[in-house]
Protein backbone atom coordinates (compact mmCIF):
# COMPACT_ATOMS: atom_id res chain seq x y z
CA UNK A 1 0.00 0.00 0.00
CA UNK A 2 1.68 3.27 -1.06
CA UNK A 3 1.28 5.59 2.06
CA UNK A 4 -0.12 9.51 1.62
CA UNK A 5 2.43 12.11 2.30
CA UNK A 6 0.93 14.52 5.29
CA UNK A 7 1.70 17.82 6.15
CA UNK A 8 3.54 17.97 9.86
CA UNK A 9 4.99 20.97 11.75
CA UNK A 10 8.57 20.91 12.43
CA UNK A 11 9.57 23.90 15.70
CA UNK A 12 12.72 25.59 14.76
CA UNK A 13 15.26 28.06 16.67
CA UNK A 14 13.72 31.32 15.82
CA UNK A 15 15.20 32.80 13.07
CA UNK A 16 16.15 29.68 11.73
CA UNK A 17 13.34 28.97 9.56
CA UNK A 18 14.43 29.54 5.94
CA UNK A 19 17.89 28.39 7.00
CA UNK A 20 15.90 24.82 8.09
CA UNK A 21 13.76 24.72 5.19
CA UNK A 22 16.90 25.41 2.68
CA UNK A 23 18.95 22.31 4.57
CA UNK A 24 16.14 20.27 4.54
CA UNK A 25 15.62 20.77 0.77
CA UNK A 26 19.64 20.35 0.01
CA UNK A 27 19.22 17.40 2.23
CA UNK A 28 16.54 15.52 0.03
CA UNK A 29 17.66 16.61 -3.20
CA UNK A 30 21.27 14.84 -2.11
CA UNK A 31 19.91 12.06 -0.84
CA UNK A 32 17.46 11.56 -3.84
CA UNK A 33 14.31 11.46 -1.06
CA UNK A 34 12.13 13.48 -3.06
CA UNK A 35 9.57 10.41 -2.24
CA UNK A 36 9.92 10.88 1.39
CA UNK A 37 10.02 14.44 1.67
CA UNK A 38 8.02 16.14 -0.81
CA UNK A 39 7.60 19.39 -0.06
CA UNK A 40 9.07 22.45 2.63
CA UNK A 41 7.26 25.33 3.46
CA UNK A 42 7.48 28.28 5.71
CA UNK A 43 4.73 30.28 5.58
CA UNK A 44 4.76 34.03 5.03
CA UNK A 45 2.88 37.26 4.53
CA UNK A 46 3.68 40.37 2.38
CA UNK A 47 3.04 42.95 4.84
CA UNK A 48 3.29 46.70 4.10
CA UNK A 49 6.09 48.77 5.92
CA UNK A 50 7.10 52.56 6.41
CA UNK A 51 10.62 53.01 7.06
CA UNK A 52 12.25 56.14 6.00
CA UNK A 53 9.04 57.70 4.78
CA UNK A 54 8.99 55.21 2.25
CA UNK A 55 6.18 52.48 2.30
CA UNK A 56 7.71 48.79 0.89
CA UNK A 57 6.38 45.40 1.13
CA UNK A 58 8.47 43.42 3.70
CA UNK A 59 7.95 39.66 4.38
CA UNK A 60 6.43 38.36 7.74
CA UNK A 61 6.99 34.86 8.76
CA UNK A 62 2.76 33.80 9.51
CA UNK A 63 4.54 31.21 12.55
CA UNK A 64 7.78 32.14 13.50
CA UNK A 65 9.67 29.11 14.85
CA UNK A 66 8.07 26.69 12.67
CA UNK A 67 8.66 25.08 8.98
CA UNK A 68 5.73 22.89 7.31
CA UNK A 69 6.76 19.74 5.83
CA UNK A 70 4.91 17.43 3.19
CA UNK A 71 6.55 14.17 3.96
CA UNK A 72 5.55 10.42 4.52
CA UNK A 73 6.71 9.74 7.81
CA UNK A 74 9.22 6.84 8.30
CA UNK A 75 12.39 6.11 10.50
CA UNK A 76 14.98 7.26 7.60
CA UNK A 77 12.16 10.77 7.00
CA UNK A 78 11.85 11.00 10.64
CA UNK A 79 15.55 11.20 11.31
CA UNK A 80 16.30 13.43 8.22
CA UNK A 81 14.52 16.44 9.17
CA UNK A 82 14.90 15.99 13.69
CA UNK A 83 18.53 15.92 13.10
CA UNK A 84 18.60 19.26 10.34
CA UNK A 85 20.86 22.22 11.94
CA UNK A 86 18.33 24.37 13.88
CA UNK A 87 15.26 21.82 13.84
CA UNK A 88 14.16 21.18 17.85
CA UNK A 89 11.64 18.80 16.46
CA UNK A 90 8.27 17.71 15.63
CA UNK A 91 5.10 19.53 16.75
CA UNK A 92 3.26 16.25 18.70
CA UNK A 93 3.71 14.07 21.91
CA UNK A 94 7.06 13.23 22.03
CA UNK A 95 6.89 10.04 20.74
CA UNK A 96 4.62 10.35 17.71
CA UNK A 97 4.67 13.31 15.71
CA UNK A 98 1.16 14.08 14.49
CA UNK A 99 0.50 15.40 11.00
CA UNK A 100 -2.10 18.70 10.20
CA UNK A 101 -5.87 17.60 9.68
CA UNK A 102 -6.67 18.26 5.80
CA UNK A 103 -9.13 20.89 7.60
CA UNK A 104 -5.87 22.75 8.98
CA UNK A 105 -4.32 22.44 5.85
CA UNK A 106 -6.79 24.38 4.09
CA UNK A 107 -7.04 26.74 6.74
CA UNK A 108 -3.33 27.41 6.80
CA UNK A 109 -3.26 27.34 2.70
CA UNK A 110 -0.34 25.96 2.31
CA UNK A 111 -1.48 23.97 -0.80
CA UNK A 112 -3.04 26.79 -2.36
CA UNK A 113 -1.75 29.47 -3.77
CA UNK A 114 -4.86 31.51 -2.55
CA UNK A 115 -6.25 34.46 -4.48
CA UNK A 116 -4.22 37.35 -4.69
CA UNK A 117 -5.65 41.04 -5.42
CA UNK A 118 -3.95 43.71 -6.81
CA UNK A 119 -5.34 47.27 -6.63
CA UNK A 120 -4.42 47.95 -10.73
CA UNK A 121 -5.87 46.52 -13.86
CA UNK A 122 -5.25 45.98 -17.07
CA UNK A 123 -4.75 49.23 -19.27
CA UNK A 124 -3.71 51.11 -16.01
CA UNK A 125 -0.42 52.89 -15.51
CA UNK A 126 2.07 51.56 -13.16
CA UNK A 127 5.36 52.34 -11.59
CA UNK A 128 8.45 49.53 -11.23
CA UNK A 129 9.18 49.15 -7.74
CA UNK A 130 11.93 46.90 -7.75
CA UNK A 131 14.28 45.50 -10.07
CA UNK A 132 16.32 46.58 -13.05
CA UNK A 133 13.21 48.80 -14.21
CA UNK A 134 12.88 50.61 -11.06
CA UNK A 135 11.47 53.86 -11.38
CA UNK A 136 9.79 53.73 -14.62
CA UNK A 137 6.45 54.44 -15.64
CA UNK A 138 4.23 51.64 -17.75
CA UNK A 139 1.38 50.40 -19.26
CA UNK A 140 -0.56 47.15 -18.09
CA UNK A 141 -1.39 44.98 -20.64
CA UNK A 142 -1.61 41.15 -18.82
CA UNK A 143 -2.31 40.42 -15.48
CA UNK A 144 -1.95 36.82 -14.48
CA UNK A 145 -2.94 36.41 -10.47
CA UNK A 146 -2.20 32.78 -10.46
CA UNK A 147 1.41 32.77 -11.58
CA UNK A 148 1.76 36.41 -10.14
CA UNK A 149 3.08 37.74 -12.95
CA UNK A 150 2.52 41.08 -14.54
CA UNK A 151 3.10 41.91 -18.40
CA UNK A 152 3.71 45.80 -18.34
CA UNK A 153 4.83 47.59 -21.57
CA UNK A 154 6.81 50.45 -21.86
CA UNK A 155 8.33 53.20 -24.29
CA UNK A 156 5.31 52.02 -26.64
CA UNK A 157 7.55 48.76 -27.21
CA UNK A 158 5.46 45.87 -28.68
CA UNK A 159 7.39 43.61 -25.99
CA UNK A 160 6.72 43.74 -22.47
CA UNK A 161 8.59 43.35 -19.37
CA UNK A 162 7.08 39.86 -17.14
CA UNK A 163 7.43 41.39 -13.59
CA UNK A 164 6.29 40.24 -10.20
CA UNK A 165 3.04 41.47 -9.19
CA UNK A 166 5.19 43.17 -6.12
CA UNK A 167 7.40 44.78 -8.22
CA UNK A 168 4.95 47.52 -9.80
CA UNK A 169 2.41 49.61 -7.94
CA UNK A 170 -0.42 51.69 -9.24
CA UNK A 171 -0.09 55.37 -9.78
Amino acid sequence: MEEQAQWYVVHTYSGYENKVAKDLETMVENRRLQNLIQDVKVPIEMVPEIKDGKERMVEHKLFPGYVLVKMIMTDESWYIVRNTRGCTGFVGPASKPVPLSQEEVDKLGVESTGTVTVDYQVGDNVEITAGPLQGFIGLVEQLDLTAQKVKVSMFGRETPAELELNQVKPL
